[in-house]
């Protein structure tokens, strides 16, 4: 007989009988009936333990349970699981969580719509010995880059068995971050990965757990750091994994691109203005900046300067750029798409990166670590992290939702971390601020530029969503900083024509497939 759809694989150990005898119910009283439970008790000390599974497994044939004669640990048991598993597929349930009752049914119903669906995952919450639900989790859409920062797809995971079989399972050494190592692996090989934005899973907060604290288990990250870090080794990406700036948070630590020919595009007309105390033209500030510290051997820097931009400042930027200043005379009425698309004809280099002539470095060689993920085929542009001259962000990238185009998290103080920790790992955006992005310049090309029926505001909304129309992803980096004096220059008035092209172009947004 071939086996049901879904093998439910759960290791026990010392579970608290009354979450226990919770966790099974809410599989058995499942709507979708096609499954089978396989309990793992891995030698719990407790007798108890043993004697509720074999009254939960008595009278139930889909539960099946295996005692093993020594504790294993959480990778040994589960993959003593694994090997009973029949299942096309297995879906991983901690010992003392829950499952909505429909649970299995919406994972059945989107693999059904897609044969080559390998991977799926839901939407959860936590709840307390109350049973009160707290910290909802709207997960984005497959985002490859921020499951590298954080395990963000979590529980309900489920997985085509055939590949989990293939890449070996769960890993000997990865305790605590298994499931993180796991899932890495597998997508890696998956052909479609599935969200359901629906929350299926809810996490038991007990004490000593995960989701009670996420300090509760410390070696975790350092295994997540291994974890990610043999990732980005196999995928062939040159950067390293280190801790984040939270508990069980990755860095990806990429080698700056200095050799890519490489062109910084800046629309000006040379105005000046006092910012952090200080007096200065803001098209030579910018430019001073991110040439302080970079190492990049083939950098050009392409300045498309209005017919007013005093004499004075061309000759300072002639002397900070040196032979790397490329001068464009604009004389056209004002258009910043019109002048980035005149200024990307004549760059020169193989990634173009737009800035804005109000921006200043804060990390060290932003141009160099911009334009590092675009050696990746899949990723289409990049963006930094932009603060105003407060340090309250500007730029978290773009969320395109409930009808409105806007920037993620506007004015969060320093310090904020974003819904579940989104402002502190890289990750995909629906779009990015043309104040700040990179490029390849086949991407541009390929997607036509910016669109020169919106000279002032959109522009990069509707490039965003042409470049992602082609099947390209757009990062949002963390840790590549710049202030944004954005209101030091000019007074942006969004008119309702502008919005409307959008709309009419893209469609109205409703649900931001990246950010709640």
């Amino acid at each position: 007989m071939s086996g049901p759809l879904f093998s439910i694989v759960t290791p026990v150990y010392n579970t608290p009988t009354d979450a226990l005898r919770a966790m099974v119910s809410s599989v058995v009283t499942q709507t979708f009936d096609d499954w089978e439970l396989i309990l793992i008790d891995d030698c719990s000390p407790a007798q108890s333990v043993r004697d509720t599974l074999l009254e939960l497994s008595k009278d139930e044939p889909r539960i099946r349970t295996q005692f093993l004669s020594e504790n294993r640990g959480i990778v040994g048991a589960s993959n003593a699981g694994l090997s009973m598993a029949r299942g096309e597929f297995i879906a991983l349930v901690d010992h003392d969580d829950l499952l909505e009752p429909h649970a299995l049914d919406r994972v059945a119903a989107c693999i059904g719509t897609d044969p080559l669906m390998d991977y799926v995952y839901t939407d959860e919450d936590k709840v307390d010995d109350a049973g009160e639900h707290y910290d909802r989790f709207d997960k984005p859409d497959w985002s490859p880059e921020r499951l590298r920062g954080h395990m963000y797809t979590g529980h309900l995971s489920v997985l085509r068995r055939s590949i989990v079989e293939e890449v070996g399972g769960f890993r000997a050494g990865y305790d605590g971050s298994q499931d993180h190592d796991l899932v890495l692996r597998v997508t890696e090989k998956a052909r479609h990965v599935g969200h359901i934005p629906e929350v299926l899973y809810h996490w038991r907060a007990i004490a000593g757990s995960a989701a009670s604290d996420e300090n509760a288990k410390p070696y975790a990250w350092e295994a997540g750091v291994r974890a990610v870090d043999d990732h980005l080794q196999r995928v062939g990406i040159d950067a390293r994994a280190v801790r984040g700036r939270a508990p069980s948070h990755y860095t990806v630590d990429r080698v700056p691109d200095v050799v890519t020919p490489t062109s910084v595009v800046i629309p000006t007309r040379g105005s000046s203005g006092s910012v952090l105390g200080r007096e200065r033209v803001f098209v030579v500030s910018a430019v001073e900046s991110i040439l302080k510290d970079t190492n990049h051997t083939d950098l050009e820097v392409v300045v498309v300067h209005d017919a007013d931009t005093p004499d004075a400042v061309l000759r300072d930027l002639m002397a900070v750029a040196r032979d790397r200043l490329t001068l464009v005379p604009f004389s056209e009425p004002f258009s910043f798409s019109r002048k980035c698309n005149v200024g990307f004809l004549a760059a020169g280099g193989q990634n173009i990166v737009f800035l804005n002539d109000d921006v200043e470095a804060i990390s060290a060689d932003p141009i160099s670590h911009l334009i590092a993920p675009l050696k990746e085929r899949t990723v289409g542009m990049t963006g930094g992290r932009l603060l105003y001259e407060d340090g309250t962000l500007q730029h978290g990238g773009h969320r395109y939702a409930d009808g409105d185009f806007v920037h993620a998290y506007l004015h969060a103080p320093p310090g904020s971390t974003g819904t579940f920790s989104s402002l502190l790992v890289n990750r995909e955006a629906s779009g990015l601020t043309a104040a700040c992005v990179a490029m390849r310049r086949e991407v541009f090309e390929e997607v036509g530029g910016f669109s020169e029926s919106l000279p002032l505001n959109y522009n990069d909304v509707d490039l965003c969503l042409k470049v992602r129309s082609r099947g390209y992803r757009l990062l949002w980096l963390h840790d590549v900083e710049l202030y944004h004096y954005e209101s030091k220059t000019r007074l942006n008035v969004v008119e309702e024509w502008e919005r409307e092209f959008v709309e009419r172009r893209w469609g109205r947004p409703v649900r931001d497939p990246y950010l709640p």
